[in-house]
């Protein structure tokens, strides 16, 4: 079930005044906690959250498997993105100069609010604080060099983007969501769509580690994540949990050629990036 209306609150990380604040929503207007207020538009937003771990389901909808001509999996698989990738509402992601399939990944990102160990599924949303959007972009020219591990293709600075707010209250059910690029809707689902629902992936991950507070969990992507240009304006929204935009931009610099595997575009590169076959 939905919450009502008057059980979402939500709030977001913003620079005010020189510092890091955490404010709350109330309509178009923010408000820090001793008064101040800024309009959302006029906002510099950060990162959600501030987490000790992000992880990532690599095929958690129906619609990308279908597409990708492969069984839907069994149980989840995970990855993981460092920290330093984080980027906020409003950010530039940057593709490096050489590199052509930097592709978008429109998701929901679970935020852990309680400390999670070898819960069950059912005890999952107790250890939930809420929810935000999430572009998890892929720099696919390097999908050869990681074989897999997705460090280079995930990892890059500015590719994990999040926000624009910290969404307490919403549950997940029927909701739409969408990523837009200039304004076209390029990918869209239901969250049923999921294989595997936000609270098993929560149960799941805590068999073997401890979730803790503000730790981020990305829900997995729709079908038709494609390559963008420097220049476009990428967007995720779904109902309740707002509209996060990203930029694109091009790199100021290429891939440094005197270490490492070079980007390229193999028959694997192309077909995760064209999405014409599973390499996941």
């Amino acid at each position: 079930m939905r919450a009502g209306p008057d059980a979402v609150q939500e709030s977001r990380r913003i620079l005010l005044g020189g510092a890091i604040v955490e404010v709350r929503r109330d309509g178009d207007v923010l408000v820090a906690p001793d008064g101040r207020r800024i309009a959302v538009e006029e906002a510099a937003h950060l990162p959600t959250v501030e987490p000790t771990k992000i992880f990532c389901v690599h095929l958690n909808y129906r619609s990308r498997a279908e597409e990708l001509k492969t069984s839907p999996p069994a149980a989840p698989h995970y990855f993981q993105k460092p920290l330093s990738c984080l980027n906020g509402h409003r950010g530039a992601v940057v593709r490096p100069r050489g590199c052509r399939f930097l592709n978008y990944e429109g998701e929901i990102a679970i935020v852990i609010g309680r400390a999670a160990r070898n819960i069950r599924i059912a005890d999952a949303p107790a250890h939930i604080a809420g929810y935000t959007l999430a572009n998890d972009f892929a720099l696919h020219d390097f999908r050869d060099a990681d074989r897999g591990a997705m460090v280079r293709v995930k990892g890059a600075d500015t590719l994990g983007v999040v926000g624009p707010g910290l969404v307490r209250g919403w549950q997940p059910a029927e909701q739409m969501l969408r990523t837009r690029v200039n304004g076209a809707v390029v990918q869209e689902s239901s969250v049923s769509g999921m294989i595997f629902s936000m609270a098993y992936l929560v149960a799941d991950l805590a068999r073997t580690m401890t979730l803790l507070p503000g730790d981020l969990i990305l829900s997995g992507t729709p079908a038709h994540s494609r390559p963008v240009q420097p220049g476009d304006i990428v967007t995720v929204e779904a109902e309740g949990l707002g509209v996060l935009e990203s930029r694109i931009v091009e790199g100021a610099s290429g891939i440094s050629a005197e270490c490492g595997w070079p980007p390229g575009a193999s028959e694997k590169v192309l077909g995760v990036a064209l999405g014409q076959a599973l390499r996941e």
